[in-house]
C-alpha cells in the first residue's frame, strides 16, 4: 500500500468537523480516513439513536432528534454554533437531503452538490431517466403509479425473460430484488406494501444486468474532477439471506482499473450539473453486452467501503473531501487514482482486511488435494 501525501501548500490549521450518522459502520471509516489525512482535526458526531451514537469515536457526542422531525435542523444548528463547526458532512440520504435543503441556514460550511442535483439522485427513477435522456448509460426504468401497471410496464421493457424490481428511494437495496414475470413483479410488491406499508407507487421495474457489479468514488469541485478510485464487488454482505443474493454492501471487493467507468462517471455528473461540487459515489452494472450502466448515485457522501477507497492508493479521498468542505484547496487535480489487485474482506464482528493478490496465500497451507501434500 501506498502512503498518502499531503498536498502542497495546506496549511496545518486546526478545524472542526461536524459528521452527521456517527457510530455507524460508513461513518466510523470516514472519520478514520479524515483523521489519517488531516492531522488536526476535531470531529463532532451527532445520531438519532443513543445506542449507535455512544459507540462513535469522536470528540464529543449529540443526541438528536430523529431526521424525519421537524426539531432535527435545529438541533443541529444549536450544535454547529456551540461547538463553533467550521464545516458539516451529512453521511446518510436522509440527512444529506436535509442538510441540503436548509444549507442557507446553518451557520457553517456545507458542501454538496446543488439541492436539485440531491433531489434528481436520491430518486432511482428521475435518475434513470435523467441519464438516458442525456446518453449516459443507464438501465430501462419504468415507474408505477398502481400495482395494476405491473403488465404495462412489463410491456415496455419488451416482456423480458427478468427484470428487477425495486424501491426508487433509500439505501441498502431495500425491496430491491429479480422477478422473472408479471406476477412474481406483483407478489413482491403487494408482500411490500401488506408487511411494510411501502405504497405501490414508489416501485420502479428496470432492465435486469447480469454482468460484473461495480463501485465508485468521485469527487468534484466546480465541474473539475478532483479523484476518482473504482472497485468490483465480488461477493455481499448478507446476500445470501436476500431473494435478490445481492446488496449494495460488499463482503468481497476488489480495486479494478477500468477507464469506463471514469469516462461514464464523468459524463453522468458533468450531465447533472456542469458546475457540480461535492461527493458522488456510482453503483453500476453491466447490461448482457458487458457495457457499465450506472444504477445509483449515492450523492454527498462515501461508501461503506471508503476505508478501502483511502488505504490503498495515493489519495485519501475522504481526507480531501473534508478539506473541500473545510473551503481548501485540495492540492489535487483530475486524478484517476487507481492500485489495481487489493481485496478488501469483511465479515460481522471483526475488522475487514485490506491485502493485495500477491499476498493471498502468504502464511497460507494449501492442503485441499493430495498434490498440494505431497
Amino acid at each position: 500500500m501506498h502512503h498518502h501525501r499531503t498536498p502542497k501548500g495546506v496549511r496545518l490549521i486546526h478545524r472542526r468537523l461536524l459528521i452527521t450518522n456517527a457510530g455507524t459502520g460508513p461513518t466510523t471509516s470516514l472519520i478514520a480516513s479524515v483523521r489519517a489525512g488531516i492531522p488536526m482535526v476535531d470531529i463532532v458526531g451527532t445520531h438519532w439513536d443513543r445506542f449507535v451514537l455512544r459507540s462513535a469515536d469522536v470528540a464529543a457526542r449529540y443526541l438528536t432528534p430523529h431526521v424525519e422531525d421537524d426539531a432535527f435542523v435545529d438541533a443541529l444548528t444549536a450544535v454547529v454554533r456551540d461547538e463553533s463547526i467550521d464545516a458539516v458532512i451529512p453521511n446518510a440520504d436522509p440527512e444529506v437531503a436535509i442538510v441540503s435543503r436548509h444549507r442557507a441556514s446553518l451557520p457553517c460550511r456545507v458542501f454538496l452538490p446543488d439541492d436539485d442535483i440531491v433531489q434528481v439522485c436520491q430518486d432511482k427513477l428521475v435518475l434513470a431517466h435523467h441519464l438516458r435522456n442525456g446518453k449516459v448509460p443507464a438501465p430501462r426504468t419504468v415507474g408505477l403509479t398502481s400495482i395494476d401497471d405491473v403488465e404495462e410496464a412489463w410491456e415496455d421493457l419488451g416482456r423480458p425473460s427478468r427484470a428487477w424490481c425495486r424501491i426508487r428511494i433509500g439505501s441498502g437495496s431495500r425491496g430491491a430484488t429479480a422477478v422473472s414475470d408479471v406476477e412474481q413483479a406483483r407478489a413482491w410488491i403487494r408482500y411490500w406494501e401488506r408487511m411494510r406499508g411501502v405504497p405501490p407507487a414508489l416501485f420502479t421495474l428496470s432492465e435486469y444486468l447480469p454482468g460484473r457489479d461495480f463501485s465508485c468514488e468521485s469527487l468534484w469541485k466546480d465541474g473539475r474532477l478532483v479523484v476518482v478510485k473504482t472497485t468490483e464487488r465480488l461477493s455481499y454482505f448478507g446476500g445470501g439471506d436476500r431473494p435478490s443474493g445481492v446488496s449494495s454492501n460488499a463482503a468481497l471487493a476488489k480495486t479494478i482499473h477500468d477507464e469506463r467507468l471514469v469516462e461514464i462517471t464523468r459524463e453522468a455528473v458533468l450531465a447533472l450539473s456542469p458546475r457540480a461540487s461535492g461527493m458522488f459515489s456510482f453503483d453500476l452494472k453491466e447490461d448482457v453486452a458487458g457495457h457499465p450502466c450506472i444504477t445509483e448515485i449515492n450523492i454527498g457522501r462515501v461508501f461503506s467501503t471508503t476505508l478501502l477507497f483511502d488505504r490503498v492508493g495515493i489519495h485519501n479521498v475522504a481526507a480531501l473531501y473534508a478539506r473541500l468542505a473545510l473551503g481548501e484547496d485540495p492540492g489535487v487535480w483530475d486524478e484517476y487514482d487507481d492500485s489495481p489487485d487489493y481485496y478488501f474482506v469483511r465479515e460481522l464482528d471483526r475488522p475487514p482486511t485490506i491485502l493485495h493478490a500477491d499476498d493471498l496465500l502468504d502464511d497460507v497451507m494449501d492442503v485441499r488435494t493430495p498434490a498440494c501434500r505431497a
